[in-house]
C-alpha cells in the first residue's frame, strides 16, 4: 500500500499529458504577463494596512528592515519555485512538484491545501474589495440595503451581493482566456502601481527627521498566554514573541511577511507560458523584487509622516496623510486599494483553478473538470464550478477569523517545494533545469526552516482548522483520489494496452 501512495508521476509523463488535445492550455504568456500577475497578486491591502500595524506593534520605523528580512524568506521559497517551473512547465505549482518528487498523497495533501487556500483567500479578497466600495459609495450618498451589504454588521439576511457579483465577472475573464486576462490586469497593474508611486512620492514631501528616533525602539517582551488565539510557539514553548527592540523586528517579519502571498502564484500559469523555462522564473523573481522595494519604500515614507505610536491600525497610509493636513490622498489610497484588491482576486482564483483543473487530469478528482473550452483553450468547467461555489462563500463570508488560513497554506506549500527540489535533484540529476537553485540543499532548507518558523507563529485554532481540512482532504483521497488516479490505471492495465481513461 505504501508504494501507491508514494507513486510518483514522472517529469516526462507530466509534460506529455499537457498535449493531450482535450487537456491542453492555450500557450500565450509572456515574462511581462507573469511579472505583471506577480505585482497584482502581492500589492493588495497589505502596503495599504500592514505597515502601520507592524511599525505601531511590533517594530517602529525599523518595519522597513522587517520587510526587508520577509522579503528574503519569501526569495528562498521563490529560488525553489523558480527551480520547479523550468523543469516541470505543467500547471498546479506545488501540486505538480510535489507529484513529480515526493509522491502521489503528498501531492494530493498539498493540492487539496491549495484548493481551499486559494478559494478561501479569493472569497475572503472578494469581501475586501466590497468593503472599499461600499466606503466610496457611502460617501457619495449611495447606500446599498442591509440584506444585499454583507455578513458583518448585518441582522437578517446578509447576502454581500457586490463580492458574489466580482467573483462571477473575474470567472467569466477567466474562461474567455489568459490573454484577456493579462490585458486586464495590466490595466489595472499599472493603475494601482502608479497610486503606490504617488503615495511614496507624495508622502516623502512631509517626511520628518524626528519621527525616526528611535529607529529601533525599546524592547517590551510580551505577556505569555493560554487562549487558542495565542501562536502556536507560545504554547508549545512558553516563548511570547516580543514587542520593539532587535528581536520586534523579527516577530514583525511574521506579520508583514502575509504581505507578499501570491507570488507562487505565478508557477500555476507555466504551462500558459510561451517559454516557460526562460520565463517562469523571471516572473517570480522580478515581481517579487518589485513588490519588495515598493513596500520598504511606503515604510519608511509612512514611518517618518507620522510617529510610529502615532500610526492609526485600520488605515494607517491614509490617515498619516490627513495628520499632515493633506485627506485627499486618502481617497486616492483607497481607490488604490478598491483597484488593486481587484487583480489579487483575479489572480487568486486563476490560480486556485489551475492547481484544479490539474488534480482533474491526473484522476484524482473527476476528469470532467479536465476539459478545455474548445475555443479559448481554458479549463472554463472547472473554472466556472469554483467561481460559482467561491462567488456563494464570499457572498455570505465574514472576515474576522479566514484570512490566517491561506496564510499556513501558503508557508506549507512554500516547505513542501523546497523539500521537493532537493529529492528531486537526487533522483532525477539528468533533468534539463534552465533555472537551478544556487547552494542547495542549503538554501531550500533555510526555506523550510523559515516557513516552519513564521507558522509556529499562526494562532493554534488556525492549525487545528487547517488539520481538520486535511482530515477532509485524506477521506476524499481514499475514497475516491487513489483508486482514479491515472496512475492507478497504468499499474492496472495489461503489458501492452493503454489505460483506460477515468471518468
Amino acid at each position: 500500500m505504501s508504494s501507491t501512495l508514494f507513486r510518483t508521476k514522472n517529469v516526462e509523463q507530466s509534460i506529455q499529458d499537457t498535449e493531450e488535445p482535450e487537456h491542453a492550455l492555450k500557450k500565450s504568456l509572456s515574462a511581462l504577463d507573469l511579472t505583471v500577475f506577480g505585482v497584482g497578486v502581492i500589492i493588495g491591502t497589505g502596503i495599504f494596512v500592514l505597515t502601520g500595524t507592524a511599525a505601531k506593534n511590533t517594530a517602529g520605523p525599523a518595519v522597513s528592515l522587517s520587510f526587508v528580512m520577509a522579503g528574503a524568506v519569501c526569495a528562498l521559497a521563490a529560488l525553489c519555485y523558480a527551480e520547479f517551473a523550468s523543469t516541470v512547465p505543467v500547471a498546479g505549482s506545488a501540486y505538480t512538484f510535489s507529484y513529480a518528487s515526493l509522491g502521489e498523497l503528498p501531492a494530493w495533501t498539498i493540492g487539496w491545501d491549495l484548493v481551499l487556500e486559494l478559494a478561501l483567500g479569493t472569497a475572503v479578497v472578494a469581501v475586501g474589495w466590497s468593503g472599499y466600495i461600499h466606503s466610496l459609495l457611502d460617501n457619495w450618498g449611495w447606500h446599498l440595503p442591509e440584506a444585499l451589504g454583507g455578513r458583518d454588521g448585518a441582522t437578517g439576511f446578509g447576502f454581500d451581493i457586490l463580492a458574489a457579483a466580482l467573483v462571477l465577472l473575474l470567472t467569466a475573464i477567466l474562461v474567455v482566456g489568459m490573454k484577456v486576462s493579462a490585458r486586464v490586469t495590466s490595466v489595472v497593474v499599472g493603475i494601482k502601481v502608479a497610486v503606490v508611486l504617488i503615495v511614496i512620492v507624495a508622502g516623502a514631501f512631509f517626511v520628518k527627521g524626528a519621527n525616526y528616533d528611535p529607529f529601533i525602539p525599546e524592547e517590551q517582551p510580551a505577556v505569555a498566554g493560554g487562549s487558542l488565539k495565542a501562536p502556536l510557539v507560545q504554547l508549545m514553548f512558553g516563548w511570547a514573541p516580543s514587542h520593539f527592540g532587535v528581536m520586534g523586528i523579527f516577530t514583525a517579519a511574521s506579520v508583514v511577511f502575509f504581505a507578499f502571498i501570491g507570488f507562487d502564484v505565478v508557477a500555476t500559469a507555466a504551462e500558459e507560458t510561451r517559454n516557460p523555462q526562460r520565463d517562469v522564473p523571471r516572473g517570480i523573481l522580478g515581481s517579487l523584487v518589485i513588490c519588495t522595494a515598493l513596500y520598504v519604500a511606503v515604510s519608511i515614507v509612512v514611518t517618518g509622516m507620522q510617529k510610529y505610536s502615532s500610526l492609526s491600525v485600520e488605515a494607517p497610509l491614509a490617515d498619516a496623510f490627513k495628520a499632515t493636513g493633506h485627506p485627499w490622498f486618502a481617497g486616492l489610497i483607497s481607490f488604490g486599494a478598491a483597484v488593486g484588491l481587484t487583480t489579487v482576486c483575479m489572480i487568486l482564483l486563476l490560480g486556485q483553478s489551475r492547481v484544479f483543473f490539474a488534480m482533474s487530469r491526473d484522476g484524482l478528482l473527476p476528469r470532467f473538470f479536465s476539459q478545455t473550452h474548445p475555443r479559448f483553450r481554458t479549463p472554463y468547467r472547472s473554472t466556472i464550478l469554483l467561481g460559482v461555489v467561491i462567488a456563494v462563500v464570499a457572498g455570505f463570508t465574514s472576515l474576522s477569523e479566514l484570512a490566517e488560513l491561506v496564510n499556513i497554506g501558503t508557508l506549507f506549500a512554500f516547505a513542501v517545494v523546497a523539500l521537493s527540489v532537493i529529492i528531486l535533484r537526487r533522483t532525477r540529476p539528468d533533468l534539463p533545469r534552465a533555472f537551478r537553485t544556487p547552494l542547495v540543499p542549503l538554501v531550500p532548507v533555510l526555506s523550510v526552516l523559515a516557513s516552519l518558523w513564521l507558522m509556529l507563529n499562526l494562532p493554534a485554532e488556525t492549525w487545528l482548522r487547517f488539520a481538520a481540512w486535511m482530515l477532509i482532504g485524506f477521506v476524499v483521497y481514499f475514497l475516491y483520489g487513489r483508486s482514479h488516479s491515472r496512475l492507478a490505471l497504468r499499474e492496472r492495465a495489461p503489458a501492452g494496452e493503454p489505460p483506460r481513461p477515468p471518468t
